[in-house]
């Protein structure tokens, strides 16, 4: 990832990319197991600066990608444990884990192993879907229930909870009813038409304080005309100008980890998603997880 130093464990890190390459838990098109290899070959062409922060992150911090966690493609519950013992072993050293995704299934299991060493986090979830349903085509896992999941569990401080962009179609009148009975703030993408999303970034900030938080970025968030490659896109979404208002709006927050997810390269034949996504992958980098709680 960005000709970054390959490392087989996180020692000696402060942050690791790691790719988690499943689409097990999809409910509708598959490809996003392609994900962490399109986006790192995408990332090549990024330069040590970024240019509209001014940040060199590589000149303070020890990073490095440290591969793919060993997925069991047939078995999505066997592939949760691996993804849950990976990521223990990755967060307690303190090296934060920057994840490439792979289907949202895969934030359950990563926070079931960073709520075991930081207690319950605050959660900046950007998605079309909140992913709070109980059951998806009967089955309890998958990537429409991992945030019901980290509730049930005891995962998250759902005080400091915020989900962004969500929009679509429901099977009910009142889709975010549940999310907003657990303490969500729930910002529907109507309320981020044609605004600047710096101002709610700062009441999230005030909303999250200083505890840890864990940022979930989801690629269907943005409006498919910028990111198609995606396997459930919803039309009306937010621009990328919006998204790195989110990801630069976490500037100051204890973040750690975070992960960028539902990446489909099949139905994005231009690249535009992978350039987004790449985009996306460095913002996390210098202004997401190493602004906040780090060096810079």
């Amino acid at each position: 990832m960005f000709k970054l130093p390959i490392q087989d464990s996180p020692v000696g890190l402060d942050a690791a990319f790691v790719g988690v390459p499943i689409d097990t838990g999809t409910s509708n098109r598959p490809g996003a197991r392609f994900g962490p290899r399109q986006i790192r070959a995408e990332s090549s062409l990024m330069r040590a600066y970024n240019g509209g922060t001014r940040a060199a992150p590589y000149e303070s911090l020890m990073v490095a990608d440290i591969g793919d966690v060993n997925v069991n493609m047939y078995d999505l519950k066997d592939t949760c444990k691996r993804i849950r013992e990976a990521y223990q072993k990755i967060v307690a050293g303190g090296c934060i884990p920057l994840t490439l995704g792979g289907d949202h299934t895969i934030s359950y299991p990563i926070l079931q192993a960073v709520s075991e060493k930081h207690g319950p986090v605050g959660l900046i979830h950007v998605d079309a879907h909140a992913d709070t349903s109980d059951v998806v085509l009967g089955e309890k896992i998958g990537h429409g229930t991992p945030f019901r999941r980290c509730v049930e569990e005891g995962l998250l401080d759902c005080q400091r909870v915020a989900q962004i962009g969500l929009r679509g179609s429901a099977y009910s009148a009142d889709a975010y009813q549940w999310n907003r009975e657990q303490g969500f703030r729930v910002v529907e993408a109507g309320e981020c038409w044609w605004k600047s999303l710096t101002p709610l970034m700062a009441e999230i900030r005030k909303q999250v304080g200083d505890g840890p938080v864990y940022l979930s970025f989801d690629i269907d968030a943005l409006d498919p005309s910028y990111a198609p490659g995606t396997g459930t896109p919803e039309i009306a979404g937010l621009t990328p100008i919006q998204a790195l208002e989110i990801i630069r709006g976490c500037r100051g927050m204890n973040i750690v980890g975070c992960d960028l997810v539902e990446v489909s390269p099949p139905y994005d034949t231009t690249g535009r998603a992978e350039q987004r996504d790449k985009s996306k992958a460095a913002a996390f980098l210098c202004a997401g997880v190493m602004v906040s709680a780090l060096l810079i």
